[in-house]
């Protein structure tokens, strides 16, 4: 079995050396060389990574895998915050810059499947210090995004009790570390049916939300628009409101281009990667989309509890409980909250891959690139999660307010990320280009048509 390891530090800068770039392009596709793997001052314990998600993994991470507290709490802090049409504009915006970003990043990782995903193509198509930098924010990323959800578990509580709210999470946290110690088996097949829960809590979601809206409530009341014309509605803020937003729908879309990382670890990438980015626009389309035009229409921006500085409450809750059901409500509570547990899932796995991958790369102590028996690079494992379990004791200053703090952080890097792809795609296409080779030779056709417009636009 191969090593996939990242692209070498050595490179000078590509800009000044276009044989070179020629040459790195000219790398077998199915087999980045050992010889190109840097000689690790701490060797690993095992061959690295293992090629172990399978198809069926790897598509559910890709439909719902990402889909935590951006949609089910995020949106509510969003509504209350810009009002209905901002939330709903904003979110479709952003997804459409998403869809066109992962069709790039699907087009370079079908290609060049290594470990370390967009990180490894700045440093191999821009430049080796853009890829360290971006490397160790995406880290830096992924671990703030685990506290995040941590803390997000702590507002999920809160709606049945307010004693220790801080315990549960806790629990979540060593849960989530041991799985992710255990085998990377175990990570795909937890966020399989954790995904597929949430597939189905949404889907069941949009019906509800058409039949609250149409009169099925707890007010035998058709609803209609009329949550878009109550004062301060449809862009309540104003424009600080709408460009607000735009943050926290960052925040919301944030984890789904870390699915590149997989590549490292998914067998027989060329296959099912480019399934996996195919499906991105339907969730967009569906999962998002649909539910956030129910959100404002259901859910009134002045809401009481929305967001505040110690409480937020999920629109999906809200809609529930209008059925007239506190036991409904208390069932989507309940899902959510395994959400939560799933996106911390996701981002400490993708952290860990991210610092394994700058060790590998020697822009990180070579400690991070020990693997166990098993191809857990647990010490990279041990020091994202410990920077979770940092932030997250932040907490003490209210739940709520360090949530929104969180999700400003995470949302930002989530859009120098998405910058980042657009602008190794271009160099990428560039050099593909004076090349002279044809679009013909990619194995990854679905992103033919934004040749030309693609990476400039998400730039």
């Amino acid at each position: 079995m191969s090593t996939r390891t990242a692209p070498s530090p050595t490179r000078r800068h590509p800009r000044s050396e276009p044989d070179e770039m020629t040459a790195l392009l000219a790398e077998p596709v199915d087999d980045v060389d050992a010889e190109h793997a840097p000689k690790d001052p701490v060797p690993p314990a095992r061959a690295g990574l293992r090629r172990e998600l399978n198809a069926r993994q790897v598509q559910m991470i890709a439909i719902a895998g990402t889909i935590g507290t951006g949609l089910f709490l995020g949106t509510g802090r969003s509504l209350a915050t810009g009002g209905p049409a901002s939330i709903l504009i904003c979110y479709a915006f952003v997804g459409g810059i998403v869809y066109i970003t992962l069709l790039l990043l699907g087009e370079i990782a079908t290609q060049y499947p290594v470990a370390g995903s967009f990180n490894a193509y700045a440093t191999r198509f821009v430049d080796d210090s853009y890829g360290f930098a971006l490397s160790w924010n995406y880290w830096f990323n992924d671990a703030v995004s685990v506290a995040s959800d941590l803390t997000a578990a702590q507002l999920v509580i809160k709606y049945w009790t307010d004693w220790y709210p801080w315990v549960l999470p806790l629990i979540f946290f060593v849960f989530l570390l041991s799985v992710n110690a255990f085998h990377v088996g175990a990570y795909g097949e937890l966020e399989y049916w954790l995904s597929s829960l949430k597939i189905i809590t949404i889907i069941v979601f949009i019906l509800v939300g058409m039949l609250v809206n149409a009169g099925v409530n707890d007010e035998h009341h058709y609803i209609g628009g009329e949550n878009w014309r109550i004062p301060g509605a449809p862009f309540h803020g104003g424009f600080g409101g709408f460009a607000t937003v735009f943050v926290t729908a960052s925040f919301a879309y944030g984890g789904t281009e870390s699915l590149g990382i997989t590549a490292g670890e998914t067998s027989n990438p060329s296959k099912n990667l480019p399934r996996v980015v195919k499906m991105v626009f339907f969730r967009i389309l569906l999962f998002y989309i649909l539910s956030i035009l129910l959100i404002g229409l259901n859910v009134p921006w002045n809401y009481p509890d929305l967001a505040n500085k110690s409480i937020t409450t999920s629109p999906f809750t809200i809609v529930f409980k209008r059925v007239g059901s506190n036991g409904a409500a208390s069932v989507m509570n309940a899902v959510i909250l395994s959400s939560v547990l799933s996106a911390g899932n996701h981002a400490m796995f993708a952290g860990t891959r991210v610092l394994y991958s700058l060790s590998l790369a020697k822009q990180a102590p070579g400690l991070f690139a020990r693997t166990t028996a098993r191809g857990v690079p647990l010490w990279s494992l041990l020091a994202t999660s410990s920077i979770s379990l940092i932030c997250f004791g932040s907490s003490y200053i209210g739940a709520g307010e360090l949530w929104g703090w969180l999700q400003n952080i995470v949302g930002v890097s989530n859009q120098i990320a998405w910058f980042s792809i657009g602008l190794s795609s271009w160099r990428f296409r560039a050099a593909w280009v004076k090349q002279g080779r044809d679009l013909s030779e990619l194995k990854f056709q679905g992103a033919r048509w934004t040749w030309g417009w693609g990476p400039p636009f998400v730039v």
